[in-house]
Formats: C-alpha cells, sequence, structure tokens
C-alpha cells in the first residue's frame, strides 16, 4: 500500500508540473524613431522662444541626465496668459487647453536647456497644479491636456508620472500650473 502511495505521489508529482515554454529569442523592441521636431511641425506647433523668468529663477535646471522644468502657465499665442478658474469662469475643455498650453510653453524651456528635443529619452514625472473651484474635482481631466501632448509628440516617452491638484489661486490668476522631470540622452 505504502508504495502505490508513492507511485501515486510520483505520477502526481511529475503531471502537475507546468509544460516547460519554448525558448523563443526575445528581441528589442521596435521603436519608431520620430523626429521631434517634424513632428511639431506636423501637429501645427510652433515652439515658442523663452523670455526671461519674471523673478529670480531659472527656466530647467539639468542635472546628470535629469531636467528639472520650472513651473509654467498656459501663455496664448497673443503673448496673454489664459486666465480663470475651473469649476467657476472656465469650462473642463477650456483648462484642457489651457493645459496644453502650458505644454507647449514647457517644451520652449526644455529646448532652451537642452537645444534640441530629439535628445528627451522620457518625460518622468509632472506636477499639474489646476486653479479650481472649492467643489470642481476634475483636476486630472484638465491637465490631460498636457499629458495627451506630451503623448502627441513624443510617443511612449512622453507616457509619465503625474500629480493633478487643485489650488485657490496660481500666479498672475492663470488657469493652471505645470512643472516636468525629463531624462535626456548624454
Amino acid at each position: 500500500m505504502k508504495s502505490l502511495y508513492l507511485t501515486f505521489l510520483t505520477v502526481l508529482l511529475f503531471t502537475c508540473q507546468p509544460a516547460e515554454k519554448p525558448q523563443t529569442e526575445v528581441l528589442p523592441a521596435q521603436v519608431e524613431e520620430t523626429d521631434v521636431e517634424a513632428r511639431l511641425q506636423e501637429l501645427g506647433i510652433e515652439v515658442p522662444e523663452v523670455g526671461e523668468p519674471v523673478a529670480n529663477f531659472v527656466h530647467a535646471v539639468r542635472t546628470g541626465n535629469l531636467v528639472f522644468c520650472s513651473g509654467n502657465g498656459p501663455m496664448q499665442p497673443n503673448g496673454e496668459w489664459l486666465t480663470g478658474r475651473l469649476g467657476d469662469n472656465l469650462t473642463i475643455e477650456e483648462g484642457y487647453q489651457a493645459a496644453r498650453l502650458t505644454g507647449i510653453q514647457l517644451l520652449a524651456a526644455l529646448k532652451s536647456e537642452i537645444g534640441d528635443l530629439n535628445k528627451v529619452k522620457r518625460i518622468v514625472k509632472v506636477l499639474g497644479m489646476v486653479h479650481a473651484a472649492p467643489d470642481f474635482t476634475e483636476h486630472p481631466s484638465v491637465i490631460n491636456g498636457f499629458s495627451d501632448l506630451m503623448v502627441e509628440v513624443f510617443g511612449e516617452k512622453g507616457k509619465h508620472a503625474r500629480a493633478a491638484v487643485g489650488m485657490s489661486s496660481l500666479p498672475f490668476g492663470i488657469a493652471c500650473e505645470i512643472e516636468m522631470i525629463v531624462e535626456v540622452e548624454d
């Protein structure tokens, strides 16, 4: 009886083992490299020149392969800030557009620091601050304007970690302020 039991366990042990998966060659991911400047032109986006900061700070600081971009806001093509408060006098769509405009300003700051946007390896981390009424809760929907732009411009390299938070006020009454951390090539 004991040998029958051991035989049963042996059969059970070997038949319950997962089948070995055939070895397959792992190929590096095929990433379509796109010229970022050409992509911006294709999207109809003109990255402006950055002006002087409005106080005692710089637009971006590079340390090693990371670039930390200062908070920026939605500058319209006419040179005026897009101002207002979400949940009060701005719609989510207007906030989305404000975040997109802010993304363009951040691309300008980044380009002034690294010279060529094709050096971007990854948009790493983003902090999106939304000028919002106390009962407004759609902060992520607003900051999606920025996030969607980064993916349109950089593809997978544009996907990033993110926080989207509400603020009772922002400088100059702007609709949003966004800062970002970017990994770049040597």
